[in-house]
């Protein structure tokens, strides 16, 4: 009997691993798809729908479906399955992030892009008008400037990060050599 309940035993954890495979790859097809589903927003505004359908379909795709999927891939996924994706995303993010020390350059250079970042929003905000190369291409330069911005973050580095939390925590202090800190008590 003891080798029967070995092999029926064997037979259900090779099941049980099939199911659970079948299901990871069934939530994370649903996990991606619903976050890619707002990249179809400019097809739909293009089609010849009219402006409601347009409009509530836009909506879904940008607000429901993304949700709704991360749900359902959710229970999916179970709890070993979300624990195993939400680890492999921190921890590549986190690498990517850097959250070592930059260098004194990377640092300099990763402030410049943040500048004229900021210099580029209040130009094409207050004097779109009197730039011709804007107006012709809104949505492309609003793009490629939102992608610098993100990609600027990343070459600031860790520090940075640090830094901007800092901005909104009453408790921080600013140590810098050749300043005095005020004490608040």
């Amino acid at each position: 009997m003891r080798g029967r309940d070995k092999m029926e035993s064997t037979h259900q954890d090779i099941g049980a691993q099939i199911v659970k495979a079948w299901r990871f790859r069934l939530g994370l097809f649903f996990f991606v798809s619903g976050w890619i589903c707002p990249l179809f927003i400019p097809w739909v505004a293009v089609s010849s729908l009219s402006n409601e359908l347009k409009t509530a379909i836009s909506g879904f795709l940008l607000i429901g479906i993304p949700e709704i999927f991360s749900f359902i891939s959710i229970a999916l996924f179970g709890k070993e399955g979300f624990n195993l994706i939400t680890s492999k995303l921190f921890g590549f993010l986190k690498n990517l992030i850097a959250f070592d020390r930059v260098s004194r350059t990377r640092y300099r250079i990763g402030l410049g892009m943040l500048i004229l970042h900021i210099l580029n929003g209040i130009m094409t905000f207050y004097f779109s008008d009197k730039l011709p190369w804007y107006l012709d291409n809104q949505m492309t330069h609003n793009v490629v400037s939102d992608i610098l911005f993100v990609v600027t973050l990343f070459i600031l580095g860790g520090e940075f990060w640090e830094k901007v939390g800092a901005l909104f925590s009453y408790d921080a202090k600013v140590v810098s050599p050749g300043f005095e800190t005020i004490d608040r008590k």
